[in-house]
């Protein structure tokens, strides 16, 4: 791992290593005249060097990428670990496929345990509706370790 800050065009593997795990990334999508309003949300870094999460199809964030496809994404370490940030900045893709077993992953990855009924309950919920998969494409990664 490198300690300080640095900066490139794509996730290295010490970044992959980071981003698996189960931390919640700040997403901003480029909002017009509005400023950006981040949100948490549940993501995958995958081997490719993408990140990918799901949405509702008709959400605000699939509208505003629509018109500008720019977003960026944080993750950081919770208190009480050294200070560690990525944060990947880029273009994204709205997928149509795939969303359900990304979505079906990220609550396995989320939630240790969905025996437990209510989570497997709310899981085939979720599995029920229609999603959308964002594919963040990163043109600019920085990231500081302490």
């Amino acid at each position: 791992m490198t300690t300080g800050f640095s900066r490139t065009d794509f996730l290295t593997a010490d970044d992959l290593d980071f981003l698996r795990r189960p931390l919640f990334g700040f997403l901003s999508v480029a909002g017009g005249p509005d400023p950006a309003q981040p949100r948490p949300v549940w993501f995958e870094a995958t081997d490719e060097g993408t990140i990918e999460l799901f949405t509702d199809p008709a959400s605000p964030k699939v509208r505003r990428l629509g018109r500008d496809p720019r977003a960026s994404i944080i993750v950081a370490t919770p208190v009480g670990e050294r200070e560690r940030w990525v944060s990947v900045t880029g273009r994204v893709t709205i997928e149509s496929d795939g969303a359900h077993d990304l979505l079906a992953r990220l609550f396995a990855r989320y939630w240790d345990d969905l025996h437990d009924p209510a989570r497997a309950e709310e899981l085939a919920g979720m599995l029920a509706a229609d999603w959308v998969r964002i594919v963040l494409h990163p043109e600019t990664v920085r990231r500081f370790a302490n």
